[in-house]
């Protein structure tokens, strides 16, 4: 509010724009404020109106430059890509399996880590039913890419917890170990249309 009011009222003091941004500039330093806000606060814009009309008072660091940015509360740190041939992280168990994975879209598909696999993008081919009840057996948080037309091996480690899979795709929406629900499932993969590990371009109950 400090920098915004500053940079209002140098307009109506009739200053220029390259003038009202100077004093927004300076009205605070990081002495003035907790150590993370110019971390948070890398910009201030504020409509202000000049002699010649209503302009956007742009303010960069407008308490100071960013300090640490990729560490800072509420920075948002984005995992890369892991290539699909990833090898299970260590402590992932001994209940892993291996399935191949094609990709028969135009376009790069991604699963994260947590997602129920068997219920991942119609448009890979895989076993599904290999699949069922199971997660990619990578770090949390980590996101597996599947490019286009290029066979992947991916291991797959069971979802642990409850082992109850409500939403994803719709396929199960009930406990994983229930058979009447994993029968439903797999017919859901056929008529739904998501490939399997030996459709040419239908689904394949298996």
């Amino acid at each position: 509010a400090i920098v915004s009011d500053t940079a209002i009222e140098a307009a109506r003091d009739g200053c220029r724009l390259t003038e009202a941004v100077e004093r927004a500039s300076s009205v605070l330093t990081p002495a003035d404020v907790l150590p993370e806000v110019p971390d948070l606060l890398p910009e201030v814009r504020v409509e202000a109106v000049f002699d010649d009309g209503t302009r956007l008072v742009v303010i960069p660091e407008p308490v100071g430059p960013a300090q640490d940015p990729l560490h800072a509360p509420g920075a948002v740190l984005v995992p890369e890509a892991t290539h699909p041939n990833h090898a299970p992280p260590p402590g992932a168990g001994q209940d892993i399996v291996a399935i191949e994975v094609v990709n028969t879209s135009d376009v790069p598909i991604s699963v994260t880590s947590h997602w129920h696999f068997f219920e991942a993008n119609p448009r890979l081919r895989f076993d599904r039913a290999a699949a069922y009840g199971r997660r990619l057996a990578i770090d949390a948080g980590g996101v597996v890419r599947f490019d286009p037309g290029v066979p992947a091996t991916a291991y797959l480690m069971p979802i642990g917890g409850a082992r109850v899979a409500v939403g994803f795709a719709g396929l199960v929406d009930g406990p994983l170990d229930d058979p009447a629900i994993r029968a439903k499932a797999l017919r859901r993969v056929a008529e739904r249309g998501y490939l399997d590990a030996d459709s040419a371009g239908g689904g394949r109950a298996g």
